[in-house]
């Protein structure tokens, strides 16, 4: 073979779909994901939060019903239920979209009035809660966050939902960055 050939250039790739120029190319959190409004600031925040009470109270129910289950199987089994709504939540809000919305504001709903209704139960009747659950008295083991966090979670579903409607956009579809 001949070294003294030079190289062929690659053919050029055709492009059939119209021309993109950089200003107006899909940044990382629209493609393929839509844009969450969690993408960042604020809305990433309350994911990580959600994010990490669902790791805690996980890891809190896996041992409690691994270990001493006939102790409180009440407070365990509650918390193994805030510990799969911690995880529904987490998930819904860092997705885009209508059905992930209305998802997550079940999720967060659905854990205000647990803890509303663990917190009061656990102080009404204590007996009935030997050890302490996720939601026990109002999340008091937790700082109180269980408590305060699908306020939280709740207004800023409603906030995004509000400015997408605002913008001409279906809910959970902003371009935050």
């Amino acid at each position: 073979m001949d070294k003294t050939t030079p190289a062929t250039p690659a053919t050029p790739a055709v492009h059939a779909g119209p021309a993109v120029s950089p200003a107006t190319e899909a940044g990382p959190a629209q493609r393929g994901r839509g844009g969450s409004r969690t993408a960042g600031g604020p809305g990433r925040i309350l994911v990580t939060v959600y994010a990490i009470f669902a790791v805690a109270a996980c890891s809190r129910s896996i041992v409690q019903i691994s270990t001493e289950f006939d102790h409180a199987r009440v407070a365990y089994l509650l918390s193994a239920f805030a510990a799969v709504v911690y995880v529904v939540a987490t998930v819904a809000l860092a997705r885009p979209g209508a059905a992930w919305h209305r998802v997550a504001v079940a999720a967060c709903a659905t854990e205000l009035a647990g803890v509303l209704a663990v917190g009061t139960a656990s102080v009404v009747d204590s007996a009935a809660f030997p050890d302490q659950a996720v939601w026990s008295n109002y999340g008091s083991g937790y700082l109180f966050i269980p408590v305060i966090l699908p306020v939280l979670g709740l207004t800023w579903l409603r906030r995004s939902a509000s400015r997408a409607r605002v913008a001409g956009r279906p809910a959970r579809e902003s371009d935050n960055p």
